[in-house]
């Protein structure tokens, strides 16, 4: 139960703002009326034998601590009835996350003092008698004040050792990217693994990707992408100091964090003019920042600071260019390149061009058909200038929630000014389950007959309800709601978390993956399950060691789509048939192959791609011939392709490789086509969009507010948007029920 503002505990602490809420309880901005001062009262509504005592074990670790670069708590009471809460500072300013959305990739300079303080938080821990280890480094976790000053947050997964006695404040917990592979269970986790840690958000800091996950890496599956690669600014020798840190074995990292500092330090000759006792930051911005410091960081009983589920989430880019809100609908775009560099010398300019024009004129007299070929090659965005039409679109009607879209809308801007009109949603009754099976039988589509109704109308025809995944018990399961966001319930229980939910063409039954410890691009030792709707009759389908993901139910309910990790170390497209059990590729074995996506007629599947680029969206026949490019976004990233119903377009989300804003963008499956459709003008987040059985909504994945990670649905040419969970969980992978 929530506090409200106003109210006062033990008569000490006046609660002024939520500052974040979970599962387990909330954290509060308060005043501590005794000392006049802010502090953050942490909430624990679970008050059994066990969540107390790592609570209590918590506050003990925590108050135990003096140090500049960590938070100090000062109070811990129980409440009987109600709960236990922990006081302490309270942490104005940003996270590392926060900062880099904010102003972009850290200098060499800023990572090294940062960096550098976080170690001599870390060598303050790793020398404490008992040692504590964090075991939960990672950009969320590690805060900037108004003062530039680095703190280390978040004591709720720490492990403290006396002897051969081990304490950990949480179970274990793992955080992929940042994570070591001991910490999976592989081996016991020591000081290394913080250092892995911090080395894999110095990463981050400075290139803005995800590093590989550990465990990945350590089955041969993946190789660590190097800083350069995706960062050519930086130095190579701080380069060389973090990707040391980041070894896989801790016998070949620093061995201490006084090692890792000294090494930071050192790479000062080229990375930075700063002196050396300087171990601040530029100030950070006020105001919203300092205001979301503890966002979701009550989604469990051992998080102090930290906003969870920051793997893969994109955040609000506040540098992209401002468009008031509400400009909705198709915004059509072809994109000039981005400046190339320029040459030194103006001479070997000239001689260049010389050299091209020599070419040219060579192949145009003597090979004429050159041209046209080396035409047919250039991006259209070059050979193209911005195109922006406007057609009048009519704002939802509240009392018909089935409009059939005009799929010419697709081929054009839309650009909606007038205020729309909210609508409400029709709950549409519950479909009914389909009785239990004892044998896995493959489901075929059945045939159309019913006769359309105009009122009452589930949303988006069909059964009007909407399969997603979501961590508000912890880890992710599978839940179900109406397409109105009522009636949520859970359909899977899986001990190491579930999600990616495809629906089979009936309705009647879902495939998913497990484990999954969140949303995340790949899914090492993932399998695919298959359960009906009402969560009886569990399936697994078999597998081999490496990775089962993105599962996609063919229309014939025939075969299952998806992606593998089970053969040369990379992720390829694998058909799994129903009828006899037996899974083959139609990946090309050379490149990267995921995410595929069936084409309502069954006779194509739309993936993504390494074939000619990072992140391409291609199309292929069912047996992975005939494959040709769809999406030409150049060095944009485009991801989790999905046909409309009709077959006509495919809508797909789309951000830059290196931070960004994801947007959906649609594109026309036709010969020659090469215009990419912008669904809103808004600069929010969006992504992973799937359409309603009648093609007149779309369901998807939004933050608007940086956080609080929700499903919503709108028209697909981007009217009426609703938000239909607003849940403390981190809600993903939602998909239309037939």
């Amino acid at each position: 139960m929530t506090i409200e503002r106003g109210s006062r505990l033990i008569n000490r602490y006046l609660i002024e703002d939520i500052l974040g809420q979970g599962g387990m309880g909330s954290i509060y901005r308060a005043v501590d009326e005794n000392l006049g001062v802010e502090v953050a009262v942490k909430e624990n509504l679970f008050t059994s034998e066990e969540y107390a005592r790592q609570f209590r074990r918590e506050a003990v670790i925590l108050a135990n601590l003096r140090h500049p670069n960590l938070p100090r708590v000062t109070d811990h009471f129980v409440i009987d009835g109600q709960g236990q809460y922990l006081v302490m500072d309270f942490i104005e300013g940003e996270d590392l996350r926060e900062r880099i959305d904010r102003q972009g990739l850290l200098s060499d300079a800023d990572t090294v003092i940062l960096g550098s303080a976080v170690c001599d938080a870390l060598s303050y821990l790793h020398s404490r008698q008992p040692q504590v280890v964090h075991r939960d480094i990672k950009p969320g976790n590690i805060k900037i004040t108004p003062a530039g000053n680095v703190i280390l947050v978040d004591f709720g997964l720490a492990k403290v050792t006396q002897g051969n006695q081990v304490t950990s404040t949480g179970a274990r917990a793992m955080t992929p990217g940042y994570s070591p592979p001991e910490q999976y269970g592989t081996a016991r986790t020591d000081q290394r693994s913080d250092i892995f840690s911090l080395g894999a958000s110095l990463y981050m800091a400075l290139t803005g990707a995800l590093p590989e996950d550990a465990l990945a890496r350590a089955m041969g599956q993946i190789d660590l992408t190097p800083i350069r690669k995706h960062n050519p600014k930086v130095s190579r020798r701080l380069t060389a100091v973090i990707e040391k840190a980041m070894e896989l074995r801790p016998e070949q990292r620093y061995q201490t964090a006084e090692d890792f500092k000294k090494a930071l330090v050192n790479t000062r000759v080229i990375t930075g003019k700063r002196a050396a006792k300087e171990m601040t930051l530029a100030p950070v911005a006020t105001g919203a920042a300092a205001a979301n410091n503890y966002e979701q960081a009550a989604g469990s009983s051992t998080n102090l600071f930290s906003a969870a589920n920051q793997v893969d989430q994109g955040s609000v880019s506040t540098g992209a260019p401002a468009i008031p809100p509400g400009e909705a609908g198709f915004y059509t775009e072809r994109r000039v390149p981005s400046g190339s560099r320029r040459l030194g010398c103006w001479t070997s300019v000239a001689l260049i061009l010389i050299l091209i024009a020599a070419i040219v004129g060579g192949a145009s007299i003597f090979r004429p058909q050159l041209i046209d070929q080396a035409l047919n090659w250039i991006p259209e965005n070059i050979l193209s200038i911005p195109i922006l039409a406007s057609v009048n679109t009519p704002t939802p009607d509240p009392g018909n929630l089935s409009p059939t879209p005009n799929q010419e809308e697709l081929l054009v801007a839309v650009e909606q000014t007038a205020t729309q009109t909210p609508f409400s949603p029709t709950p549409s009754p519950v479909a009914g389950t389909s009785t239990s099976t004892a044998t896995l039988v493959p489901t075929k589509r059945p045939t159309a007959t019913a006769t359309f109704t105009p009122s009452p109308t589930p949303i988006g025809g069909g059964a009007g309800q909407i399969a997603f995944a979501s961590d508000l018990t912890g880890l992710p399961q599978i839940y179900l709601m109406n397409s109105d966001g009522t009636a949520p319930h859970q359909i899977t229980d899986m001990p190491e978390g579930a999600c990616q939910p495809a629906w089979s063409p009936d309705g009647e039954r879902l495939a998913f993956i497990a484990p999954c410890g969140g949303n995340q691009e790949t899914y090492p030792g993932a399998g695919i399950f298959i359960i009906n709707s009402d969560g009886s009759d569990l399936f697994p389908l078999p597998s081999v060691p490496g990775g089962d993901f993105d599962p996609a139910w063919s229309p014939d309910g025939m075969t299952i789509a998806f992606t593998s990790l089970r053969d040369f170390n990379r992720a390829q497209i694998y058909e799994f048939n129903l009828e006899d059990n037996t899974a083959r590729s139609i990946s090309a074995n050379t490149v990267r192959d995921s995410q595929p996506n069936w084409s309502p007629d069954g006779t194509e599947i739309a993936f993504v791609t390494t074939r000619q680029g990072p992140y391409q969206i291609w199309i292929m026949d069912q047996n992975g011939e005939e494959a040709f490019l769809l999406s030409r976004s150049g060095s944009l990233k485009d991801s989790h392709p999905e046909w409309s119903p009709d077959g006509q377009t495919i809508m797909f989300t789309q951000n830059e490789l290196i931070g960004g804003v994801p947007r959906l963008v649609a594109m026309r499956v036709e010969e020659g086509n090469l215009i990419e459709n912008r669904i809103v003008r808004e600069i929010i987040p969006m992504r992973e969009a799937s359409y309603s059985p009648d093609g007149a909504w779309i369901a998807f994945e939004s933050w608007p507010e940086g956080s609080n990670h929700d499903i919503y649905i709108m028209t697909p040419n981007g009217l009426g948007r609703q938000r239909l969970t607003d849940q403390d969980g981190f809600e993903f992978d939602p998909t239309w029920r037939p």
